[in-house]
């Protein structure tokens, strides 16, 4: 066989029809009202929210705006709480609990809301998300939760046995699962591609390239060092999430960068699609590590991802491990080419929720948990509004205090090989329970 790495891309299938572009570098501002540190989907919404209340703005990216996670994830507006219901109780609260489980409605809403409003085109579709359980007990689990948001929230959400399964997904690999009609697919480079140019024509100014390097306090605000020079700001956010480097360290001691891998199918056959996702749902597992997969925009591929866990450049023992679980579920794609493959960080910390908290007066919005693309661009908007101090929008059920530091963690994340390997066997454990070996 020859060796996958001659012919494997390893730039985003996204970059395809949307590519990264460089910004022509403006002069930098000697005070603005807001700096914000990241140019993704959070800095980015937060900066559109701030100039259109009349604050002046400036936005800063070590890379090319949207090169980080916003345009190299998956595309699927899940919006997911890692945590369950109890567990949210147990460490914030019963109310707090309640309020994250709304707020998720919410922040979907304001997404779609937004697409539809501002003309963006980035070829979305609300077809829904399966969620395939490993195990019986991962079905009985899915079930009572589709009930419970049917009932409590009014999704349109409800559990499919396994003997009905394969009208929603062509794999007898799960036992069973669940759908919710309130989540659909987009190009996310393309959704990028389009906040950029409605965030640019509301005259937000975005540096690209322009590393920021401190952050003082000073007298009026915060003195701003960056990679071409310093300027004055009233207020800062920081949106740097997966992305977060060594000018915060206090920071980066809170947040893990984990690597999201995805593989890119050769198109297959309509027919071989109609088989394998003939409702063209995002899907997702119960694994600890899950996978998530979809068809791609145009029907003609499939995507596949998960978590990689390496931090080195050669991607041959991930895009292997990728391609063996996309076979086991869909045995047709054996013979089937990759062309892609890419990742991109996702922002994983000890309370496992997105937040946004102040600290020495900046407000940060950050630590999405691999659900950023609807996470991130509400967690702008909410970190902008706390600066604007909007008494007619409820504060967020996410605003509290910040992520715990991890110990003896300085930004190398030393400790993920344990993580995998404690978190496969779990998973293995769970198929066990099943009766696979």
């Amino acid at each position: 066989m020859s060796d996958p790495r001659a012919t494997l891309k390893t730039s985003p299938y996204w970059w395809e029809t949307a590519p990264i572009r460089p910004l022509d570098q403006t002069p930098l501002e000697k005070t603005v009202d807001v700096a914000i540190v990241g140019a993704g989907y959070t800095g980015l919404t937060a900066a559109l929210t701030l100039v259109r209340a009349g604050r002046s703005v400036a936005v800063f990216d070590r890379q090319h705006p949207g090169e980080g996670a916003s345009t190299r994830n998956g595309g699927i507006t899940s919006g997911n709480i890692r945590l369950g219901y109890q567990e949210l109780a147990r460490r914030f609260g019963e109310k707090r609990a309640i309020a994250i489980e709304a707020e998720s409605k919410a922040a979907r809403e304001h997404l779609y809301r937004m697409l539809a409003e501002e003309g963006m085109d980035c070829e979305f579709q609300q077809t829904g998300r399966f969620s395939g359980a490993v195990n019986a007990q991962d079905y009985d689990s899915l079930a009572r939760e589709a009930e419970k948001l049917h009932r409590t929230l009014g999704i349109e959400a409800y559990a499919v046995p396994q003997s009905e399964q394969r009208q929603y997904v062509g794999t007898d690999f799960f036992r069973g699962g669940s759908v919710r009609m309130d989540v659909g697919g987009l190009q996310p480079a393309r959704f990028f591609a389009e906040l950029l140019r409605v965030a640019q024509a509301a005259g937000v100014v975005i540096h690209s390239e322009t590393g920021v390097e401190t952050i003082d306090q000073d007298p009026t605000g915060f003195k701003v060092k960056t990679t071409r020079g310093t300027l004055s700001a009233r207020q800062v956010i920081i949106s740097t999430n997966g992305y977060t480097d060594r000018s915060d360290p206090w920071l980066r001691r809170r947040l893990v960068p984990v690597r999201s891998r995805i593989i890119a199918t050769e198109e297959i056959s309509s027919n071989l699609m109609n088989t394998l996702m003939p409702r063209q749902m995002m899907t997702s597992d119960t694994r600890i590590l899950g996978f998530y997969f979809r068809p791609s925009p145009d029907g003609k591929r499939i995507l596949f991802g998960g978590r990689d866990g390496t931090y080195h450049d050669d991607y041959t023992k991930p895009v292997a491990y990728l391609r063996e679980n996309l076979n086991a579920l869909f045995p047709e794609l054996e013979q089937t080419g990759l062309t892609h493959t890419w990742f991109g960080n996702v922002a994983m910390h000890r309370d496992m929720i997105p937040r946004i908290f102040s600290r020495n007066g900046m407000v940060y919005a950050t630590g999405f948990c691999g659900s950023g693309v609807v996470w991130a661009p509400w967690m702008g908007r909410k970190a902008a509004q706390k600066i604007l101090g909007q008494a007619d929008e409820a504060p967020s059920a996410f605003d509290f205090r910040p992520p715990r530091a991890i110990p003896l963690y300085g930004g190398k994340p030393w400790f993920m090989p344990f993580f995998m390997s404690k978190f496969r066997m779990q998973d293995r454990i769970k198929m066990r329970r099943d009766g696979r070996t």
